[in-house]
């Protein structure tokens, strides 16, 4: 009896299925079941549903009352593999697969299905043009995955990365099922803190007028903040030229505008992105109910189809309350991206370094930068991310003397990407060679000077629009900075996926439910009874992620974990 088995949903709520063999082919007939959810409860011995998407069958299993522990989600796969063949950005639908296979017109992939405010329904509805194959047309890509997984330069490692990303997709599931603990109380009373009485007819609340007033009088005439062309021209008329309305450049300006206007644009972004609208959009029953979206970006890393939930602003976060006699245990990883960096390079230097308990910027000041350890991290995270001008240029030379295998891998990537070859994390996720430069600045958080966004920037950010790949430049410098941190941080984002699927796994016998993640935090609610258990999970999750992903090396991935009642009191 084989463990594995493909399964297609019905329109009539049955479903097709059939076990598949370890060559991906069918290993029995297929059968007709009535009921999807009742086909798959009454097969407990199956490891493994193979199905075209995750987020098209889970949802509705979740509903039943139905857990799945494995998933191969086949339109996951298909994007896993088409980067790596370099023909991301092809149509990733199985329906796109099966005639690329066939070699037949190529069906576009359907637009992107807009989260529902409020509202969990879409999540059970197809995606506008979509369609779900019969089972032997599913089986049938499979199969083509199975080979073009074997023909991959380390199949284990991409095959190993497809299951991963699958298993995140389980876990995006359940977290949008789930919803973060939300006190919509506690928020009322945050934003009234903040931002004082609402007005009718949902205009700006006074503490926002009172401030542009504030800016208006500074400046000698009226003057719009939330119009950052207007602040422009404010400035000129005073005689100062900005390019922009961003806080690190106005904040160096000798102005009485310059206080308020700062503070109106923090509150306005808290207003606009998690203000009373938002409260009431995505807070319902007691959780807020965002649309988590694995792999939203090149990188791998999760975008959220609304509700901005991976920018939720620290004051705004005292909202987040586990329930009564319950507990969050928020878990951080500690210096990543280096640590990462040392097991793919496997510099013998930096692993030692990687590879002890405490400050691993310390450590490599002490071994390179006497001590110095705000110059350490400046270098290490300057090899990252490219940010090696002026004195980051010796800094540099200083960790290359120490751990030149390490610098030279980014410095590979970096070379690799400028010339347009595809670039891979170290289980093998593709970063395309036209990864723009507005994609690599806003992955890798380097500030462009030469935009100009208003008292909102940063608003939404994380939502899927904002955040997918595609995004065209000429500047191959730009391409060369991004795939240098494409290796570091999408071998981040393989390494953490397969955190998560461990601590789901550990979690299944317990009450404690996953409830948030974002690149290096995962958030667990728990009764308070099980908050041990659970900072153990994260610990063995770590160190087994670690061994899954990079090998047996000397690198630790240790996490600092706190236990609290209020998202806000964890850092």
């Amino acid at each position: 009896m084989t463990d594995r088995w493909a399964l297609a949903p019905a329109e009539d709520g049955g479903a097709e299925l059939a076990p598949l063999g370890p060559d991906g082919l069918p290993a029995g007939p297929i059968l007709r079941e009535p009921d999807l959810a009742e086909s798959v409860r009454s097969r407990p011995d199956v490891t493994r549903w193979v199905w075209r998407a995750t987020a098209e069958v889970y949802p509705r299993l979740r509903a039943e009352g139905v857990r799945v522990e494995r998933c191969y989600d086949l339109e996951a796969a298909e994007t896993l593999l088409l980067g790596h063949e370099g023909r991301l950005g092809e149509p990733r639908s199985a329906a796109a697969a099966l005639a690329r296979l066939r070699g037949g017109p190529v069906p576009p992939d359907p637009p992107q299905r807009s989260a529902e405010p409020g509202s969990q329904s879409s999540l059970f509805e197809p995606r506008a043009g979509s369609a779900d194959l019969p089972l032997a047309q599913l089986v049938e890509v499979y199969e083509d995955q199975q080979r073009r997984h074997d023909a991959t330069a380390h199949p284990e490692r991409m095959r190993l990365l497809t299951a991963s990303e699958s298993a995140g997709m389980l876990v995006a599931t359940e977290m949008n099922a789930t919803g973060m603990p939300w006190s919509a109380q506690v928020h009322r009373e945050v934003l009234h803190e903040l931002l004082g009485e609402r007005y009718a007819g949902g205009g700006e609340p006074r503490r926002l007028a009172e401030l542009a007033e504030e800016v208006s009088a500074a400046f000698g005439r009226r003057v719009r903040p939330d119009l950052p062309a207007d602040v422009v021209r404010a400035f000129a008329q005073a005689g100062i030229k900005v390019r922009s309305t961003r806080r690190w450049e106005i904040g160096r300006i000798d102005h009485p505008a310059v206080k308020p206007l700062l503070e109106y644009k923090k509150l306005y972004r808290i207003w606009v992105a998690h203000g009373w609208s938002w409260l009431q959009d995505w807070v319902r029953d007691g959780r807020f109910r965002p649309e988590y979206l694995p792999g939203g970006t090149v990188t791998g890393r999760w975008v959220t189809n609304g509700g901005g939930a991976l920018q939720i602003p620290k004051v705004v976060r005292r909202a987040a309350v586990a329930d009564p006699g319950w507990c969050l245990v928020v878990a951080d990883a500690d210096q990543m991206e280096p640590r990462v960096l040392a097991a793919i390079s496997r510099d013998p230097g930096l692993m030692e370094v990687a590879g002890r308990a405490g400050d691993l910027y310390q450590a490599v000041s002490d071994r390179a930068f006497s001590g110095d350890r705000a110059q350490a991290k400046i270098a290490v995270l300057g090899a990252i991310y490219g940010q090696t001008a002026g004195d980051g240029l010796r800094n540099l030379a200083l960790l290359r003397r120490r751990f030149p295998r390490a610098v030279a891998y980014v410095d590979d990537a970096a070379r690799a990407g400028e010339e347009g070859r595809l670039v891979r994390t170290w289980l093998g996720r593709t970063c395309p060679p036209a990864a723009g430069a507005d994609s690599a600045r806003e992955e890798a958080g380097i500030p462009d000077s030469g935009r100009t966004d208003g008292p909102d920037e940063g608003a939404g950010r994380g939502d899927a629009q904002d955040w997918m790949p595609g995004h065209a430049s000429a500047d191959s410098r730009a391409r060369g900075r991004f795939a240098r941190n494409f290796v570091v941080q999408g071998s981040a984002a393989d390494w953490t996926l397969l955190v998560l699927a461990g601590l789901r796994r550990a979690c299944r016998d317990m009450a404690a439910e996953l409830v948030f993640f974002q690149h290096d935090e995962v958030m667990v609610h728990c009764p308070a009874e099980e908050a041990d258990a659970v900072v153990e999970a994260i610990r063995e999750a770590a160190e087994l992620a670690g061994r899954l992903t990079f090998g047996e090396t000397p690198v630790r991935f240790p996490f600092t974990t706190a236990v609290v009642r209020c998202y806000a009191d964890a850092k």
